[in-house]
């Protein structure tokens, strides 16, 4: 009879905890976040390497390399999670080391600060197919070389 009545109570309990987490959503205590993937152009051509940050108010900002086709996929916090909703500042970095002191940049700098990249978007739903335009406004990559060339001995 004992056991009966300990067995029906932890079902109980099971069942209530289900019943809590499924009207609560069984949130992870985060911000709401949807996927969000797209490409990224320069000149209307697909930049083939860098990483884009999406940077909104007072929210953890999202992050996502950009592949040889331009495509990126943003994580918030873990896998594939996407960004918070609402308004986001966008900043995009490409450059690739040479050596210690000299880079090759493949977009302009000032999109490499979400201050000055004039870019945002704001994320309402999922989507997979969101465009950021970027352009040279008629400038071409360049090698930035700074300090001294290190010396061989």
């Amino acid at each position: 009879m004992f056991v009966n009545r300990v067995v029906a109570q932890q079902h109980a309990l099971l069942l209530l905890a289900v019943a809590i987490c499924l009207s609560a959503g069984c949130s992870d205590g985060r911000p709401t976040r949807v996927p969000v993937a797209g490409k990224v152009l320069i000149d209307g051509k697909p930049l083939a390497l860098g990483y884009i940050r999406f940077i909104p108010d007072g929210a953890r900002a999202s992050g996502g390399e950009i592949g040889p086709d331009g495509r990126f996929v943003l994580t918030c916090y873990d896998g594939t999670d996407g960004a918070v909703i609402g308004t986001h500042r966008i900043e995009v970095t490409a450059c690739e080391v040479i050596n210690p002191n000299t880079r090759r940049w493949h977009v302009p700098k000032k999109y490499g600060k979400h201050d000055t990249s004039g870019l945002s978007v704001e994320v309402k739903e999922p989507t997979d197919s969101l465009v950021i335009d970027l352009s040279w406004d008629g400038g071409a990559p360049f090698i930035e070389r700074t300090g001294t060339e290190p010396t061989l001995r």
